[in-house]
């Protein structure tokens, strides 16, 4: 048994470079490793909640099983709806339909669940919990809305979009609820710095009227870096252990290949089997 006191589980998105998170939560849940704490945005938190519904391989029979077909995500998505994920079919038909979702597990789970998303009126991050999930997801949508990729979501009062626009990785969130110590998935090889946006221009017309917004949005790449150093920091004080992808990614973004998708899978799988001791004495 481990004191899961002050811990906090801390997952960056990374759309499907999430993969690697998949492998990563898959193996906890084989060692029956559950976290009081969790916080994520994007694709972390996507992955999240099926890690704390406790359904093993449910991440994968999500992603890899319907990443080829039309309605999870694609260009014609983008044309009919506005937005490249299909977000009614990933949030509303795949699991009350296709791969149902353990909503009872979940909601009954002991333990905080926070998920990141951006107000873009603030530009600041918002933190939505468990009880703010939505009938059909919709901090799960806010969160993972990227922006020029899927439109804003209206939910309790706010308008939002991806957490990753203003707490890419939340840790000093995490940290500031009481943490002292934190597990930290990062989907980014050692070494990785963020540069500045190529689409700013674009970014700035279709964005106008959230100033706040804008700005975060080109600040990102530095608010970014600076997290990776001051976790850096705290990893080196024994305050964190990381978890990251130890071989070249070949999966981007909106990778499509399963293949490669499963080899990432396996890759955080693996990694975190041989971490594994590392983070027991740690807890």
């Amino acid at each position: 048994m481990f004191n899961m006191e002050n811990v906090g589980l801390v997952l960056e998105g990374g759309g499907m470079r999430g993969l690697y998170t998949c492998g990563v939560l898959e193996y906890f849940m084989e060692n029956d490793l559950y976290f009081n704490y969790v916080i994520g945005v994007s694709a972390g938190a996507c992955n999240a909640v099926s890690y704390i519904s406790r359904q093993q391989r449910r991440n994968e029979k999500v992603i890899i099983g319907f990443v080829k077909d039309w309605r999870y995500m694609s260009l014609r998505n983008l044309i009919l709806s506005k937005s490249y994920f299909g977000m009614n079919f990933i949030f509303d038909e795949i699991p009350n339909k296709h791969v149902l979702f353990d909503f009872e597990t979940f909601y009954n789970s002991p333990g905080v669940f926070l998920v990141g998303a951006t107000d873009c009126r603030s530009g600041q991050p918002m933190y939505l919990n468990k009880n703010d999930l939505g009938e059909q997801f919709q901090a799960l949508r806010a969160s993972a809305s990227l922006p020029m990729l899927s439109p804003i979501i209206n939910y309790k009062g706010h308008e939002l979009l991806d957490g990753g626009i203003s707490d890419s990785i939340p840790i000093k969130k995490s940290i500031k609820d009481g943490n002292t110590k934190n597990i930290i998935v990062l989907t980014r090889n050692k070494g990785y710095k963020k540069s500045p946006g190529k689409f700013n221009t674009l970014l700035k017309l279709k964005y106008r009227n959230y100033p706040q917004l804008i700005e975060t949005m080109l600040n990102r790449y530095k608010n970014y870096n600076e997290t990776l150093d001051y976790i850096d920091h705290l990893e080196k004080e024994g305050k964190a252990v990381v978890i990251r992808p130890t071989k070249e990614l070949e999966v981007g973004r909106l990778e499509k290949d399963p293949q490669k998708l499963h080899r990432l899978l396996q890759q955080g799988y693996e990694d975190t089997k041989r971490s594994y001791e590392r983070i027991r004495e740690f807890i």
